[in-house]
């Protein structure tokens, strides 16, 4: 079960100079072609899901087969929520499975920026769950010009970076270091004196959005002074276009299936190289040793009850599903009965927490002591509960 600590990870990946590469995947093809290539070049990797993109895929759906996809994996993976916009998405996304999340607040003011994110940062560290926070300029994926019209982006400074990691306690730190690009097809020009800067300042893994064109030896430079993780899409997604043109060139009246028959192939072998120029190949093994796996907790609990009728107890179990499933780090609530009549014990819950810091932050949570000691405590006779850390789904 490789699927693993985002902050292990990316820690691991900062101290030994490389970087992960963060796919966002917006398909099972784009699922399957970035798996396959980890799995060639037994590389560690971060699955992510964009929240700008939902609008083109049911993020619950795809979830599934994310993770799924890292569960069944032989080299580690991540599983990432990328751009998140708010508290909430956040608190959805960890829900479903991710075990990092990213606030986007970047296009705020900066003082709305930090606000946002340590709301976020204080919510996801109860569940055990890292946060990057973002002080990158970002502009449209789709918008090909603004990709490179980046003269007068804004960049990160050395003191706002500082101080934002400072009074939002982010795990890791997405920056922007001004990118000068006159043309779309020219190399662009880094401002690696500011990622330096920044670097020796924080201390803490860095990542950039990979939209502009850099060369094998710019990334490797930006590995040196702290980019641990570097976030992809447009590169696959331009890949998949060009498999879907070529296959239509060559077979006019084709299919769909037919044309995109190449496309997780053609994802997959810009994946692997990605994952060999940033140094994360042939490094699963090592990650593995030192990474915590990510594992659910199942807290389990058995009781009778007095005092009221079977269908008030239903009516209570149904009451304690909808609010406690709302909690954050809850990730499912499941209640049932005894299918003998005299058993023993006659009703019980099982409530799955994405990871065991949840355990504190749960019992904590008002909802909890509101529902237990209004609805749950008066009526509930001989519980028991118990909580089990789950090594296998």
């Amino acid at each position: 079960m490789p699927l693993v600590h985002m902050k292990d990870l990316l820690n691991h990946a900062y101290a030994h100079g490389y970087a992960v590469g963060a796919f966002d995947v917006v398909n099972l093809e784009f699922v399957e072609g970035v798996m396959a290539a980890a799995e060639r070049s037994r590389a560690p990797v971060i699955l992510s899901l964009a929240e700008s993109q939902l609008e083109h895929y049911d993020f619950e759906l795809l979830m599934s087969g994310v993770e799924a996809a890292a569960r069944r994996s032989s080299v580690p993976v991540a599983l990432h929520l990328d751009r998140g916009a708010n508290l909430e998405a956040a608190v959805r996304a960890i829900r479903l499975g991710c075990n990092s999340v990213m606030m986007d607040a970047s296009q705020s003011t900066f003082s709305d920026n930090l606000a946002h994110t340590k709301t976020v940062v204080e919510m996801a560290h109860a569940c055990g769950v890292p946060v990057e926070g973002s002080l990158s300029y970002l502009t449209d994926a789709m918008d090909i010009n603004a990709q490179w019209h980046t003269a007068a982006l804004p960049s990160t400074t050395v003191a706002e970076a500082k101080g934002f990691v400072e009074r939002t306690g982010v795990d890791f730190l997405e920056v922007s270091i001004r990118v000068e690009q006159s043309c779309p097809n020219s190399k662009a020009k880094l401002d690696i004196q500011r990622l330096r800067s920044i670097n020796q300042a924080l201390g803490i893994p860095l990542s950039i959005h990979c939209r502009v064109r850099l060369d094998d030896d710019q990334f490797r430079r930006l590995i040196v002074h702290g980019v641990a993780k570097i976030n992809c899409f447009t590169a696959l997604a331009e890949a998949a276009n060009a498999a879907i043109r070529a296959r239509a060139r060559s077979a006019p009246g084709a299919g769909y299936l037919d044309l995109v028959q190449s496309v997780g192939a053609a994802i997959s072998a810009k994946a692997e190289r990605c994952m060999r120029v940033w140094g994360a190949a042939g490094r699963a093994a090592e990650v593995l040793a030192c990474c915590r796996p990510w594992a659910p907790v199942e807290h389990l609990i058995i009781h009778n009850v007095i005092g009221i009728s079977e269908k008030e107890v239903a009516a209570m179990m149904s009451e304690g599903q909808q609010a406690l499933s709302t909690i954050p780090g809850v990730r499912s609530v499941i209640t049932g009965k005894a299918m003998k009549e005299h058993a023993q014990y006659r009703y019980c819950w099982r409530v799955r927490f994405a990871a065991p810091e949840v355990i504190d932050s749960y019992h904590r949570h008002p909802d909890y002591t509101a529902f237990t000691n209004r609805r749950f405590l008066p009526v509930a006779d001989r519980e028991i509960s118990i909580d089990y850390a789950m090594e296998s789904l």
